[in-house]
């Protein structure tokens, strides 16, 4: 999988599922968390739903393209998860201003 960013529309990794169906997502964000990148990703089917699903990759950066690679270790993606809730919080915070 990988993510390619050619304009400034959305971008749209597609996502293949183990049961073999395919999932097209939008890059919500890339952000850091102990040193290595997540790519936080939402069904491009559910942008305009109140409350999408969203999903954590982790992203390594590879020449113009970026490569996904699924988080194994439960532990881990609540490490991810919860960093990204941080990020949000922090976001609404900085909106309150």
């Amino acid at each position: 999988m990988g993510i390619q960013n050619d304009n400034e529309e959305d971008v749209i990794v597609t996502l293949e599922m183990e049961d073999g169906e395919k999932v097209d997502c939008i890059v919500v964000t890339i952000f850091e968390v102990k040193g290595k990148e997540y790519a936080v990703l939402m069904p491009e089917d559910e942008k305009d739903e109140e409350e999408p699903e969203i999903v954590f990759y982790r992203y390594i950066e590879e020449g113009e393209d970026g490569i996904l690679e699924a988080i194994e270790s439960d532990e881990e993606y609540d490490i991810v998860e919860d960093a990204f809730d941080e990020f949000l919080d922090t976001i609404e915070f900085s909106q309150m201003k």
